[in-house]
């Protein structure tokens, strides 16, 4: 068989046929699609991408949300050897438009009216705009992919560097061809391999590691099933009983937070074994477990926990958690409750993977080991490198912040990491100043502090917070009245999409100084100092 993945997904879907390769989920309805169906929409895209003038390594951006319309977009513009640059849809059409400029396509896809109506508004001097349904409807074109050499580009997906300005990272058909059956043998390893899972997906495709899911999936033939709405989620889910699904952290902590406050309200004889199931499984992990605990623990799962994993899927085997780092304890109360969290480390620039967990080797607050044929190293500041196959070939158009992130063949993270002696990785924090909530998007700080300091004139200073936390906070230093924070939040808040809003504000009466250790010597801020120092404030900050 091939190693080109485009050559392996399409004789795949081609050997599945009639069997049901993509469910929308819309509500508790499943709407599938089968894979002679999504054949039969990707052969006509390819007709109207032909129609368009697209030709092999032009960029064409995909600006949707998921459904099979993307996948058979996505299929349709890599089989005609062309780009995708797939777009978040709910990000703010502002910044859209500077990463459709950057990449300059020669098409862009979006699904809908209101979408298309937005990019048009923010970009007036664009380029072709054309509606999913209607790409979907051109002239069949029923060929095998066209040839892609191994260095060509497949994708660029566009992330946030330091300065907040959008770089487009170039993934090649090599990049690809080495991850795909890093993933399959991995998911393979835990489920055995020997049947079609159920598979949940809600993360949009536009990001790398989810892009790769999807890809994943299509390469083992395995059918998905598509969240639609992710204000129905719940519901969806439940429709769908997965053996599994990716996850990011933020999704982990909500489930564990709402079990804990239900069984709150309920109290009595629940709450207590809750509570002392926990304590008792605290202790047998480190050893000092006695008859007591392990009576209580035992107790505790069979009345308390079993139907708590009922309740959080009665099909779920395990999950799968990437893009930041997941609570040590959540990953615990999984383990609890009875279904077995594994997590994986990687970045756009890495193809998504750099490590996974492995069954057997799960050590919770660790994100697992190098995935075959990946090299790690730290360096003297504890930076994590990374040197492999899924090593991205660079940033387009930028030639300067390519030769910066990759040195002497080594891709220079910005995460600070530890090793243990078996080679588990750790995360600790970031070596630059990019933050990333649980929601696990690339946020620059200075953009948003400087709205900020505009917004509130009587402000001094102000820090930008919230990397591995739900939300984003602000220190306010000095005697800034409160109405005046408020007030120029609602500002900030205005203007940025809602994965980048502020959320919560601590005022602090010490300005950022040299003298304090909180400001370096040309006056830029020492973030970590700053946090150390209001550790417990921040602490209480987020858990009100």
């Amino acid at each position: 068989m091939s190693d080109n993945f485009l050559d392996v997904i399409h004789a795949a879907v081609q050997k599945t046929r009639e069997e049901h390769l993509l469910i929308e989920l819309h509500g508790k309805e499943r709407r599938p699609t089968s894979a002679a169906q999504l054949l039969h929409l990707v052969a006509h895209a390819r007709g109207s991408l032909r129609r368009a003038g697209v030709k092999p390594g032009d960029r064409v951006a995909l600006l949707a949300p998921n459904s099979a319309r993307w996948v058979a977009a996505d299929l349709s513009i890599l089989f005609e050897g062309a780009i995708v640059v797939p777009l978040y849809s709910r990000q703010d059409p502002r910044e859209l438009a500077v990463m459709v400029k950057d990449c300059s396509p020669v098409l862009v896809i979006a699904d809908g009216p209101e979408l298309a109506a937005g990019l048009r508004g923010a970009w007036p001097e664009h380029c072709p705009i054309e509606d999913l349904r209607d790409v979907l409807r051109g002239d069949p074109v029923h060929e095998p992919p066209r040839p892609v050499a191994p260095a060509d580009p497949v994708t660029i997906i566009y992330t946030s560097g330091t300065s907040g300005e959008p770089k487009g990272v170039v993934l090649t058909r090599a990049n690809v061809d080495y991850m795909l059956p890093q993933t399959r043998s991995s998911v393979d390893r835990i489920t055995g391999g020997q049947r079609a899972d159920k598979v949940f997906h809600f993360l949009p495709f536009c990001f790398a590691g989810s892009r790769v899911m999807l890809w994943t999936q299509l390469y083992r033939g395995n059918p998905l099933l598509l969240s639609t709405d992710l204000q129905n989620l719940v519901a969806e889910m439940g429709a769908a009983d997965p053996h599994y699904y990716l996850n990011v952290p933020a999704v982990l902590e909500r489930i564990k937070n709402g079990v804990g406050k239900k069984i709150a309200e309920r109290g009595g004889v629940a709450l207590a074994l809750y509570q002392r199931g926990q304590a008792a499984f605290r202790r047998r992990r480190e050893g000092k477990a006695g008859l007591g605990d392990r009576l209580t623990l035992a107790l505790a799962k069979k009345l308390v926990f079993s139907k708590i994993k009922q309740q959080v899927g009665p099909s779920l085997e395990f999950l799968i958690c990437g893009s930041a780092a997941l609570a040590e304890e959540t990953q615990w109360w999984f383990e609890l409750v009875g279904v077995q969290v594994y997590q994986v480390y990687g970045l756009t620039e890495t193809t998504a993977i750099v490590t996974m967990d492995t069954p057997g080797g799960v050590r919770p607050g660790y994100v697992g080991h190098a995935i075959g044929g990946c090299e790690l190293k730290l360096s003297d500041e504890g930076e994590l490198l990374v040197r492999g196959p899924g090593i991205f070939a660079g940033y387009w158009g930028r030639e300067q912040a390519t030769a910066e992130a990759i040195r002497d063949g080594w891709f220079h993270t910005g995460d600070q990491c530890e090793l243990d002696h078996t080679g588990n990785l750790r995360i600790i924090g970031r070596v630059k100043n990019i933050l990333v909530p649980e929601s696990g998007h690339n946020i620059a700080p200075e953009p948003i502090e400087e709205k900020f300091m505009t917004a509130c004139p009587r402000a001094e200073q102000c820090m930008l917070i919230g990397h591995a936390r739900p939300f984003l906070g602000i220190i306010v230093p000095g005697d800034v009245p409160k109405e005046d924070i408020d007030a120029a939040l609602e500002v900030v808040n205005a203007s940025v999409p809602h994965y980048k809003k502020i959320r919560a504000f601590i005022r602090v009466a010490d300005p950022f100084t040299i003298e304090n250790g909180l400001l370096t010597a040309n006056q830029k801020l020492r973030r970590r100092a700053v946090e150390q120092r209001y550790r417990a404030e921040i602490d209480r900050a987020y858990a009100s």
